[in-house]
Parts: C-alpha cells; structure tokens; sequence
C-alpha cells in the first residue's frame, strides 16, 4: 500500500499536460481507429429492451454504415444489464465484441452481499463475457476496508468458476471515484482492489488482463476525469512493477469526445508504456463517444463525404489537418 498522500496539485498538472499534445496525419487515424477498438458500447437505462440492445450490437460490430478501406475496428464490448446478456451474447456471436455485464447491485452495491453474488452468478451463468462490479462505497467510506476486499475476492471466485464450464469471465471493479472525496482514497480504493483481485484462495495467480479497475458507473458526477484516472494508472503502474502483472484500466462516464479519448491514450502510454495500448488492457465505457470517433475518422479518411452521424451533421468541407 501506498504510505504517502498523493500530491494533488501535481497530479492535476500532469493530468492537464497530456491534453496538451498534437497528434494529426496518419498518428490521429491509427489513434482514432485504436480508441474504437477500446470502446465499451453501453446501455443501463431502465427502458433498456431487446430491440435496443440488438440494435446497440450491430453498431458495435459494424460502427459505420460508410465503407472504409481498411474497414473500421469493431468496438470492445457491448455493456448491458444481467437480463439482458442472453440477447447481447446472440447478437454478438461470432463477432469477436465481448458481452460485458453490471452486476453486484449496479448503481449503488447497496444489497446483502449474497444477493450481489447472486446477481453475478446469474450474468455469468447468462454468458457474460465481462462482469462490472461496484464496491460498497459507504463500507468504503466507513473505514471497513476487510470487508471491501471480500466482496471483490468473493466476486471474482464467482467469475472464476465459469472457466470449467465455457469461458473464462474477465472483472471490472467500479470504484465509484465521484463518491469517494479524495484522490488519496481513489488510490487506496485502487490498491484495496488490485490486492483482493490479485490474492483469492485456491486460484491462480492473475494474468495480465484477467482483472480491470474502473472509475466510475456512469450514474454519478463527476465520473470520470484524468486526475482520476492518472492516480489508478500510478496504481496499477505500481503492481506491476512490483509483480509483473499487468492490470487492466477503464474510465468511464464523460468521455464524449474524440479528442478527448486520444488525450487517455496519451496519459496512458507514457505513464504505463504501450503494452496497455489494447483492448485487453484498456476500455473506455460510453455510450456516445463512438459517434464522435466515427465522425472524426469519416472526416479524415473519406474527406468527401457529408452526412448525419450520432444525429449530428458533418460537412464535405471540414480539414482533416485541424
């Protein structure tokens, strides 16, 4: 664990200067088309049904109607409701896009621990690819530190219990880092939750990608911010140079722009080195930042084209150079 406060007003400036880098041509494309790849495509709203969710997955295996050459990357993931996972695995397969899942008692983890479990069980049972868990933020907040390492040590036993049976069920732990205060609790959420991850009885040991930590749920503002996610990249910076395991990152909520996501991967490479440029190491959870990438890349690469993306119009006329 880390024995000394984060420095904030460091944190902050750094965080800001990786906003600050120009990438255009060719390096842009390559990162535009890089960030796609990345996207975790989500719903969780309560008027979520299968029509939506079916219409969500054939954006994520196909993010354009317009043809590229060479065609654009499918998204990640596609992020639903334990109910609906069986109608995301059906759309998405043969696609290569993962089925990711919220669970454990999304948004607020406010439920006996059993019934969290539970919930989680029934999402890998459902053929979740992925499960998304939050912690208890108030368990957090109360100081009860045992008890969040054995919720996720818990979780992650149910996830793991799925490789006898078909596949191997990747986690992402939800800090909740808008409910937390300060950056020196988001660093010790980080490294409460990378340590229980990393040391459940009777499994193996990880492996890189086996375990992600994740800013926020997306129903809480702030979500996520590059403060944030500078502290929990340190953090996992951190494991791995003391155990050579990669772990996973992925802020979620707030990141609308493509631009934007490009100053992530900034922060990310330099801070972690590119290994954790990959979808296996690194998502972005959004519902519209697809849009914008989309639009950006139709821009750049097919100049001529004018039409409607995301519900907003681009032009024939735009510079690519911008």
């Amino acid at each position: 664990m880390r024995d000394h406060p984060v420095e904030s007003v460091t944190v902050t400036a750094r965080a800001a200067r990786f906003t600050k880098r120009s990438i255009k041509g060719a390096s842009k494309r390559q990162a535009l088309r890089l960030v796609l790849s990345m996207i975790d495509l989500t719903t969780l709203e309560g008027k979520d049904s299968p029509e939506k969710v079916r219409a969500l997955c054939a954006k994520a295996i196909v993010p354009s109607e317009f043809s590229f050459d060479p065609p654009l990357p499918s998204v990640g993931a596609v992020c639903v409701y334990p109910a609906l996972v069986p109608i995301a695995r059906e759309a998405l397969c043969g696609s290569g896009v993962k089925v990711a899942s919220v669970a454990t008692g999304f948004p607020s983890g406010q439920y006996p621990l059993e019934v969290r479990l539970e919930d989680c069980r029934r999402a890998v049972q459902a053929g979740a690819d992925e499960i998304d868990m939050v912690i208890s933020r108030g368990l957090f907040l109360a100081g009860k530190y045992d008890d969040i390492r054995t919720e996720i040590r818990e979780t992650r036993a149910v996830c793991a219990q799925s490789v006898a049976g078909h596949h191997a069920v990747h986690l992402k732990i939800i800090l909740e880092t808008g409910e937390l205060g300060t950056l020196d609790s988001i660093r010790r959420a980080s490294d409460i939750a990378i340590d229980a991850a990393a040391s459940v009885a009777g499994l193996s040991a990880l492996t890189d990608g086996d375990v992600f930590i994740k800013t926020s749920t997306g129903k809480v503002q702030p979500a996520a911010t590059m403060p944030v996610t500078l502290v929990m990249l340190e953090a996992i910076r951190d494991h791995f140079l003391a155990t050579g395991v990669r772990i996973g990152m992925k802020p979620a909520g707030g990141i609308r722009a493509a631009k934007s996501a490009i100053a992530y991967l900034v922060m990310v490479k330099e801070t972690l080195g590119e290994e954790w440029l990959t979808p296996s190491l690194f998502r972005f959870g959004a519902s519209t930042l697809a849009n914008d990438v989309v639009r950006q890349l139709i821009r750049l690469e097919l100049p001529s084209t004018s039409g409607v993306v995301g519900g907003v119009r681009y032009a024939a006329s735009y510079d690519p150079s911008e």
